[in-house]
């Protein structure tokens, strides 16, 4: 059974799941979708056309599917879509598509959205993300599985950070972050590989190794880096996850990528 406070403000057009909780002084625009087991702590304002998936947990001052902050939006019903299990902590903002991305912002499944973070229009979103405290995503962002993003950081425009990926708090990441990637300080360089994220998956010693290997020959080999990249391809491309390293750099030709700090 859904329990709604008397003060919140819900326009009748919003859809609600079963077992929905709405607490005081939410507000739910018409074009809202809250799916089973939602629960609105208080004060979380919903806009715009935004699917939010069953169990999700939203905590107070939240502001999801406003009009994303871009000088070009004119208006257009793009979406938010958010999927089940996330939990989204107090002052989080995030905001639909535009019709110069894709009109809509995608978020995946049991993440993690901590106190005033963000995520710009366009961004797509894997599963279990954690955005740490006031880290903040640029728009057209895109984001694989099992990603960390630190306190204070952020990610420009259009970056891809590959799943797997960490990144260290009050790090600035202008490039894109291949798979199982660990960026740290303050303009964001490569330093290694996320041995710890690795580990959780369950990987074992002999990918991790493969893993580790690939991107000393890719990231700090000499000669030419399209070279050592052929060169990895050739030997190491046997590994699942070694070969989606090299696809995720191969993927988008001319886009700049994080790279290792050469000493």
């Amino acid at each position: 059974m859904s329990q709604i406070h008397q003060t919140a403000i819900i326009d009748p057009k919003a859809q609600l799941g079963t077992n929905v909780e709405i607490g005081p002084y939410c507000v739910i625009g018409p074009n809202v979708i809250l799916g089973d087991n939602v629960r609105l702590k208080s004060h979380v304002v919903i806009d715009g056309h935004t699917s939010i998936g069953q169990g999700c947990e939203i905590f107070p001052f939240a502001s999801l599917g406003h009009a994303p902050q871009h000088f070009k939006y004119e208006g257009e019903p793009s979406q938010l879509l958010i999927g089940e299990g996330n939990i989204i902590r107090e002052h989080c903002q995030m905001h639909p598509g535009t019709k110069i991305g894709g009109m809509k912002t995608v978020i995946g499944n049991n993440g993690l959205f901590m106190a005033s973070s963000h995520v710009g229009h366009d961004c797509i979103i894997g599963d279990n993300m954690i955005l740490a405290q006031n880290a903040a995503l640029g728009g057209h962002v895109v984001v694989g599985d099992n990603v960390y993003f630190g306190a204070f950081s952020a990610a420009h425009q259009f970056v891809r950070i590959g799943h797997d990926a960490v990144i260290g708090g009050v790090t600035a990441v202008v490039g894109d972050v291949i798979p199982f990637g660990a960026v740290y300080g303050e303009r964001g360089v490569l330093n290694g590989v996320n041995l710890v994220g690795m580990k959780r998956r369950g990987l074992d010693r002999e990918t991790r190794q493969a893993i580790k290997q690939a991107y000393d020959l890719i990231f700090m080999g000499d000669g030419l880096f399209e070279d050592r990249l052929q060169d990895a391809k050739n030997t190491m491309a046997t590994s699942e996850e070694v070969a989606h390293i090299i696809e995720f750099i191969e993927a988008v030709a001319g886009r700049p990528l994080c790279l290792a700090k050469q000493d």
